[in-house]
């Protein structure tokens, strides 16, 4: 069976003033592939996603999401299928909002609710919750709940419309160790759901690219340095050149590890 295309971009490139931000991009997602995306900062990640979702535009090149062509479909409509988890989210959001509060804001990607809330709606947000495990969240106030745990709100927030594509953009950050074990546990045990939608993890940390991540692609300076099947991409050259540094890569149980030469 042909698995239906998810992202597809052809020779991206992207300008702001005068400066190149990306350099001929060419990347195609397909349906239930999860994809890991990295490089060092500065190298147009939070760009490339940005094009993706239409929140930035193109200077040259095409792009295509679920089969639609950006310039010719409704953006609006569109990034209604597309959830998105950033950290940068959380700080806009009611702290004095409870749990479930802040995942049905989602529905309507609302910083907040502002119209009267449907049984079918509580029903959405309270399996999107269960989704990810924070169930037992869902009266708490979204200020007192620790950042593993807003981590999963929003995750619940961003499924909570169905999309067909998820993307978390540096998941992780702020966690503490024991957290982020239990966070990338559970992070694995939902995307190896029947029902979960495509993914893309941004990230820094080969260490956090899972068994369930089956491709990588590697930026650098705004160009693509490398892209394919995990294994073939998680190499101690691809990584050591992506950082401009000598760097050891090894695996150990299906988990990748970095470590200095």
């Amino acid at each position: 069976m042909q698995m239906k295309t998810i992202v597809e971009l052809q020779d991206i490139h992207f300008k702001r003033s005068d400066c190149t931000i990306l350099n001929d991009i060419s990347w195609t997602i397909e349906e239930k592939q999860h994809w890991a995306l990295l490089g060092a900062n500065g190298s147009g990640k939070t760009t490339l996603l940005k094009i993706i979702t239409g929140y930035e535009w193109a200077t040259k090149g095409s792009v295509h999401v679920f089969g639609e062509r950006f310039g010719n479909c409704n953006l609006r409509e569109l990034r209604k299928r597309i959830g998105w988890v950033s950290t940068a989210l959380e700080h806009r959001l009611p702290e004095k909002d409870s749990a479930i509060e802040i995942v049905l804001s989602g529905i309507d990607a609302s910083m907040g609710i502002f119209r009267e809330i449907t049984e079918n709606d509580l029903r959405l947000a309270h399996e999107a919750l269960a989704m990810v495990n924070a169930a037992n969240y869902a009266d708490r106030k979204f200020g007192i709940l620790s950042q593993g745990e807003q981590q999963r709100i929003l995750i619940a927030r961003a499924l909570v419309n169905q999309p067909e594509l998820l993307i978390l953009d540096e998941p992780c950050a702020g966690l503490d160790p024991a957290a982020k074990v239990c966070f990338l546990d559970d992070l694995s045990g939902f995307a190896n759901r029947p029902d979960a939608p495509t993914m893309i993890l941004v990230t820094h940390h080969i260490e956090e690219i899972a068994s369930w991540i089956n491709h990588v692609m590697v930026l650098k300076n705004g160009r693509l340095l490398s892209s394919g099947l995990k294994d073939e991409i998680l190499t101690t050259e691809i990584i050591s050149k992506a950082l401009d540094m000598e760097m050891l890569v090894k695996k150990e149980r299906q988990r990748y590890y970095l470590r200095s030469s």
